[in-house]
């Protein structure tokens, strides 16, 4: 088995695939570009966060409105909440089905259904009737097109970050880490500022007739982007030849499972701390400042899409210190320092705009150096016959895990205790990712012990 490697040129350091995909003629060199490669996964990780952020900033400032409000504003924003993680329990289902589709029918087929079914369910959210016209069938509906998300989103892993990592040079291995990583900034970034302009330029009762339905409408179009962008890439025969040379191919995920468990659950704890820290900079705080402040959602959105900026640099700064430290000690030393930051940080929000700032900038800074890591620390540690469905069924756990019930929780704990309480969740998440990356040590101990003993039997 041989896999492309990137010189330090930025081209591979041995021919196989063409630099203009999709063209390949006789006398022409076969390579493929890094940079390539990194464009499909920036823009595919930007149109599926941009889905999760339009539909996690209108469940602060539409649904509790819109489908409850026979309640009050916090039991609404709870009821809205508790909506919120069916994409996360979906998704694992989606990646199964979808797994089959992509053995079955090839990668392109897989990903035309999944991105469009994505899309779609997004779109369908701009058509969402309210409750005092439809009733619970329209929270009904709203639940119906969440799980649409979630299953979806279960489909759309092309693959593409695992060919990053595997063809990165050794030296590099953090740096091409992170790229997938920019999309989460990019996307809210891209969501807040839609929001926040609709917010700006319409009256209250415009926005919540019309106004925030058009977000929803974007979505659409993103993912249609999207999908040509990475279809560009994963739909050539060049790049079918790297995942095969990679051995990035799919395998019923039961096998996976039954072979890879111990990986699939550490890796899904090891980012607990960058994915707790996730919503409490991004979907707690805006619902904190909405409900429980008198400052207008359309600033806060602002300091978001500011602090998101920070975000994209301490991820691509968090690429270079990986390749120095190492991406485990970037991700242990980033948990501790969350740990300490959740004893003070959260606290910041009750002390009027310039502690917003100080909290949302802080945040970002230290999520992008966590989460801009979190997802190469332990996938390396798959068997390469088993990467391509390993990730899939990893990513899948670790937002379940982490991120599902995160916004639910956090509000809860600060409504009841007060914020310090939402401080809690943070350091639990630093615990759990402690645990997971000494456990994973121990496991690559254990298996590099087997290996030695196998060679020397051998």
């Amino acid at each position: 088995m041989t896999t492309a490697t990137f010189s330090s040129g930025g081209a591979p350091a041995s021919p196989g695939v063409s630099p203009g995909l999709g063209i390949a003629p006789e006398s022409r060199d076969d390579h493929v570009s890094p940079g390539e490669i990194a464009i499909g996964v920036i823009i595919g990780r930007t149109s599926e966060f941009f889905d999760f952020f339009v539909y996690a900033i209108a469940s602060v400032l539409v649904f509790p409105k819109l489908l409850f409000p026979f309640t009050d504003a916090f039991t609404g924003t709870i009821y809205s909440f508790a909506i919120f993680p069916l994409a996360f329990i979906a998704r694992p289902l989606g990646s199964f089905v979808f797994m089959a589709i992509d053995r079955a029918y090839g990668r392109t087929i897989k990903l035309v259904a999944a991105l469009f079914m994505l899309g779609g369910s997004t779109a369908a959210m701009a058509f969402l009737p309210s409750y005092a016209d439809e009733g619970a069938t329209a929270i009904a509906m709203l639940a119906f097109m969440r799980l649409g998300q979630g299953f979806a989103l279960g489909g759309s892993w092309d693959g593409l970050a695992s060919l990053l990592a595997l063809n990165a040079p050794k030296e590099n291995r953090g740096w091409y880490a992170m790229i997938p990583q920019l999309g989460a900034p990019l996307g809210l970034i891209v969501a807040s500022s839609m929001f926040a302009f609709f917010l700006s330029t319409l009256d209250q009762a415009e926005f919540l007739s019309w106004g925030w339905r058009f977000p929803f409408f974007v979505a659409f179009a993103i993912n249609v982007v999207a999908l040509f962008a990475r279809l560009r890439l994963v739909g050539t025969p060049e790049f079918e030849r790297l995942f095969e040379e990679g051995d990035l191919q799919p395998e019923p995920p039961a096998q996976t499972v039954r072979t890879e468990w111990r990986t699939i659950v550490i890796g899904a704890f090891a980012p607990l701390a960058s994915f707790a820290l996730f919503h409490m900079v991004t979907v707690f705080p805006l619902s904190w400042v909405y409900l429980y402040t008198n400052e207008e959602p359309v600033t806060f959105l602002l300091i978001e899409t500011c602090a998101a900026v920070v975000g994209v640099l301490a991820i691509i700064a968090s690429g270079t210190l990986a390749d120095r430290v190492g991406r485990r000690v970037v991700l242990g030393s980033s948990a501790v320092v969350t740990a300490v930051f959740s004893g003070f940080g959260p606290q910041m929000l009750s002390i009027g705009m310039a502690g917003e700032i100080v909290f949302m900038v802080t945040g970002f800074a230290l999520l992008g150096v966590s989460f801009g890591q979190s997802s190469g620390a332990v996938a390396s540690s798959f068997s390469q016959a088993h990467r391509y469905t390993g990730s899939a069924l990893t990513s899948d756990l670790a937002w379940l895990v982490g991120a599902a019930f995160a916004p639910l929780i956090a509000l809860k704990l600060a409504h009841e205790y007060g914020l310090v309480a939402s401080g809690l969740y943070l350091l639990s998440g630093s615990i759990l990712t402690l645990g997971a990356l000494w456990l994973n040590r121990e496991l690559a101990g254990t298996r590099n012990a087997m290996s030695t003993t196998l060679a020397l039997a051998l």
